[in-house]
């Protein structure tokens, strides 16, 4: 079967693409990132049940579409890039959709369907507000309407909000109990059914201080900068300092102080 998709590439050399939707085009991605899965500290039980949700999809076995939501800064889309390197020896290639083009998806779904490779649509950080309807067409994408979703498709997103869409406090007043069973109100309803679509859920929280740290050594190490216990210790307390200026001491921060030390020995 033919590797090469209507929209021009060809997928038995290109491993990922951006969705365009100005210009109406996949554009083949020219630089990935190199991130590997081992490089990803502090977040093994969600890298596990990611790994396998993946490996079942490239084999054609049943997976489930994921949600991994959280903390900004804790991996959640470096996870997905990893997977992509880790997997794209496999056939797994990774199409990346904004949220603001989702209305597009059904017609780059349509054009994968016959494909021999397996594609992650990747929907980085999404959410939506109050009257937005672009979830919609995720929600036909994800379960179907008349016609299933294709096998060789799943849906990969990441998000801030556990269940992508704003909670306000008055939504719970239409909460209430009937003959002992809880019963939701529309507004909960619409808001959860969304989020229940991907059967796999993973919740990523902010890391301590001695992961951060570890990550920290990570990077200094991996790229071939071996120092001494002492250095470390004074690397430590730069990287302590950096991260307080930021008020966060994620792997995302870890990563920018070291490109930032890095960068100062060019």
């Amino acid at each position: 079967m033919n590797a090469r998709s209507s929209s021009g590439i060809d997928w038995s050399t290109s491993v990922a693409a951006v969705w365009r939707a100005r210009r109406n085009i996949l554009r083949p991605v020219a630089r990935l990132d190199a991130i590997t899965l081992d490089d990803l500290l502090g977040i093994e039980r969600q890298k596990c049940a990611l790994v396998a949700n993946t490996e079942r999809f490239v084999k054609g076995a049943p997976c489930n579409n994921a949600l991994l939501w959280g903390a900004r800064g804790t991996g959640k889309s470096s996870l997905i890039k990893a997977l992509l390197n880790g997997f794209a020896g496999r056939g797994l290639r990774v199409i990346e959709v904004d949220k603001d083009d989702l209305a597009d998806l059904p017609d780059i779904v349509d054009d994968l369907r016959e494909l021999p490779q397996r594609f992650i649509i990747f929907c980085d950080d999404l959410s939506f507000d109050a009257g937005e309807s672009g979830y919609k067409h995720l929600k036909s994408v994800l379960e179907g309407s008349i016609e299933l979703p294709p096998e060789n498709v799943l849906i990969y997103a990441t998000s801030n909000r556990r269940h992508l869409m704003p909670e306000h406090s008055e939504d719970n007043r239409a909460v209430a109990i009937h003959g002992g069973e809880l019963h939701l109100g529309d507004a909960i309803e619409e808001k959860l059914s969304l989020a229940d679509r991907f059967g796999l859920q993973l919740s990523f929280y902010p890391i301590g201080w001695d992961d951060y740290f570890a990550v920290v050594d990570h990077l200094f190490d991996v790229r071939g900068q071996k120092i001494s216990q002492s250095a470390r210790d004074a690397l430590h307390q730069k990287a302590r300092q950096f991260a307080l200026d930021r008020a966060s001491h994620s792997a995302r921060v870890a990563k920018q102080f070291w490109q930032a030390e890095a960068g100062a020995d060019k």
